[in-house]
Order: C-alpha cells, then structure tokens, then sequence
C-alpha cells in the first residue's frame, strides 16, 4: 500500500498539473465501491467548472480544496495512483514499472482535464481505493480520526514519549495504527525499528527513554529522506532495508547480519535480530 511518501509525492503531482486552474472536464467509471456514496452524477457536477486551490494530505488521504465544495478526496488503497500523459504512473515504492502505452490507462476511476490543457487520471485495479466528496475533509471521518502525521507535525519528544509508552502492544503494531502515526505503514516501520535498534515485538509500554528518541528520530528521518526521494525506490539510501525486506527470502542479509520475518497484527516483519534488541 502506497505510504506517506508515496502520497505526498502524488500530492504533488496533483498540485502541478492542476493547481490554480480549471476542471473543464471530468469523466467517472461506474463503481460503487471505489466512489464511496456518491455517484458518477454527482461526482461530475462538483468538480466540473471547478477551479482547484490548493491540494492537501494527512497520513496517506489526499483531498482537493476547489472553489466551491464539496471537495474530493482520495485513499489510494493497494494499487491506487495518479498520473498524466507526460509522467510515469507513481506507484508503491517498491514496484515494478509496468508498461501500459494506452491512454486513458486500463482500471481509470476517474479522469479530469484541466485548463492548461493536462489529462490527469486516477486509476485503482484492485478497487481498494476510495473516492468521496465532504464538505470539510479535515474535519470529518476518517480524516479526523488519524493521528500526527511524520512530516506536517511530529510531537515533540515528550509528546511522543507519552502517545508511544501508554500503549502495551508491540511497537510494530503502534507504529502501524492510523490513529497514531498517520501514513506510516509496514516498510516505514520496518525501517524505523530497523535503524533505531529495536525489536518489533517489545511492547511500547517498556521501551527505554533512549530507545523512544531514537524511534522518534528514525521515523522524522526516513520520512523526510523518502519524500525528498521522491518516493523513488532507487533514490533511496543503499543501507536501508528496504532494498532486503521484499519476498520473504530466507537467505536476504543486510551488513553481514541475516533478515528473519515474522508476522505482527497480521503483517509481514522485515527484521535483524543480531542488531535488534
């Protein structure tokens, strides 16, 4: 699933192509489950004639702030992304380029052309992704319900400390609730865990001081590392395990020290158990 990086580069991209002009046009696919409670119809009367101000995110929702609301907003789900006709399809950090010369590209949901003459186009193939309109995204479900988000604003240490060690589950759990940090998701957590030295199954009820900061200066780290990234795979620095941490390969090491897996609230764990205590 496309993480805080990830989403913020397809903010930017949406600011780009769209931002400060109009939607002159907008074409929808008939599902009702990506189009959360709102139809085609509708979808096309509130962003027709629109002229787009701002694009914003938390976590990993993005929403459009328009002229005139309701405003749209979007979870990517799995496989959700954006693209135009002149920029790759920006997908999870860790996927394949996949080849797909039509335009509009196979599984569109939702297709804009905007003033400045841009096609911009938000396909789902999985359907994972969700597409409403709100009157104030912010402030509204689900949105309202996420928690700090990494790059816009991170506690403080004392903050964190206190949010981190009321919780008695493991730390890989925490770190993976919305309601905690919104748009961190299972590679951020991995790395986080990996280079600040700790185990994912400790509880973070009975983390150390020192371990708490160290968490709290990974996760601003890789954040902001993997945004100005880009969210590029390749961009990103050759000591992270990120580069291991895919396919479950039983025989991956990282600096001479071997990759186990395990499973945590029903995710896959990327760790090194020489190196995390």
């Amino acid at each position: 699933m496309p993480e805080l990086p990830e989403v913020e580069s397809t903010r930017r991209l949406i600011e780009r192509a769209a931002g400060g002009h109009q939607i002159v046009k907008v074409w929808c696919a008939r599902d009702s489950i990506v189009f959360d409670r709102v139809s085609a119809a509708r979808m096309r009367l509130a962003l027709t004639g629109r002229t787009v101000h701002a694009v914003q995110r938390r976590g990993k929702h993005l929403w459009v702030e328009l002229d005139q609301r309701p405003w749209p907003c979007f979870h990517l789900g799995m496989t959700g992304h954006f693209q135009t006709r002149d920029t790759e399809p920006l997908r999870l950090a860790s996927s394949p380029t996949i080849d797909d010369n039509d335009w509009p590209p196979r599984f569109t949901k939702l297709h804009l052309s905007i003033s400045n003459g841009t096609e911009l186009v938000m396909t789902n193939k999985r359907r994972l992704g969700r597409i409403r309109l709100q009157e104030n995204p912010p402030g509204e479900s689900p949105i309202n319900q996420l928690g700090f988000d990494p790059l816009l604003d991170l506690p403080s240490l004392g903050q964190f400390s206190a949010l981190l060690t009321r919780r008695s589950t493991a730390i890989k759990t925490v770190l993976l609730d919305q309601r905690f940090a919104a748009g961190v998701g299972n590679w951020i957590a991995d790395e986080v865990l990996y280079q600040a030295r700790v185990a994912p199954i400790r509880k973070a009820s009975q983390l150390s001081d020192g371990e708490v900061k160290r968490i709290r200066l990974r996760l601003k780290h890789i954040v902001e590392v993997a945004v100005r990234a880009n969210a590029k795979a390749s961009n990103f620095p050759r000591t992270w395990l990120f580069h291991r941490r895919w396919g479950r390969d039983t025989n991956a090491t990282l600096g001479g020290h071997r990759i186990e897996f395990l499973t945590i609230g029903g995710r896959t764990t990327a760790w090194l158990p020489t190196l995390q205590k």
